[in-house]
């Protein structure tokens, strides 16, 4: 009784995930597929619901991501409710804009993630703590967070349409708008199209029997 029940929580779930994503239903079953064998895989976990390190190990050995600033509010963008986990429906919302988002949803996808400490705002701080931790480390005889402070400096005066010394979303979605390459200006937090063709094959062809 109880494997029918959650069958068909699923399959509903499914439904849900479909008319909210830009994925086919099967794909949708697919991705929820991919997210129970995360979760069973992990012995004592929530079928359901996915935990901040089993998410970065996602980001790190599927999408090549290593920056800790950067996956942690990868993290924070999937978790819209803000309860610490991933759930099911969650993954499947923000894995649509990961993967197949339109530029207004990745600019706001975008956004949400450089702005550290969700004020809406990008402040030079941030700019600062971002660009120092995505930049190689040279090596140099001047000082290196003198270099990053100048590249701050010069992306506010590229960016900052309203001279505020911080940047709102409308200044950066302008600013993206003018020029895509600017979309992750402070450091990856999407996928390469590589990566996303090899994950996509993961749920694209996946059996959907739940149990």
């Amino acid at each position: 009784m109880a494997h029918i029940v959650a069958k068909k929580a699923l399959a509903k779930l499914a439904e849900t995930c479909y008319r909210q994503t830009h994925f086919t239903k099967q794909e949708v079953e697919g991705l929820l597929h991919v997210f129970r064998d995360l979760q069973t895989s992990k012995k004592g976990k929530d079928e359901m619901k996915m935990d901040r390190a089993t998410f970065r190990e996602v980001l790190h050995y599927t999408f090549a991501m290593t920056d800790d600033i950067l996956m942690d509010r990868v993290f924070r963008a999937f978790d819209q409710d803000n309860d610490s986990y991933v759930s099911a429906q969650e993954w499947v919302q923000g894995l649509s804009v990961f993967l197949r988002g339109t530029m207004e949803e990745k600019m706001k996808y975008c956004f949400e993630v450089y702005d550290l400490n969700s004020d809406g705002y990008i402040s030079r701080e941030e700019m600062f703590s971002m660009l120092k931790n995505t930049l190689a480390k040279q090596p140099t005889e001047e000082d290196p967070d003198e270099g990053i402070k100048d590249l701050v400096e010069i992306t506010l005066k590229k960016m900052d349409h309203d001279h505020d010394s911080r940047l709102s979303y409308s200044d950066y979605k302008t600013s993206v708008e003018t020029e895509p390459l600017l979309l992750e200006v402070f450091g990856p937090c999407l996928p390469a199209a590589k990566q996303v063709h090899a994950f996509t094959a993961t749920f694209s062809d996946t059996c959907t029997e739940w149990y």
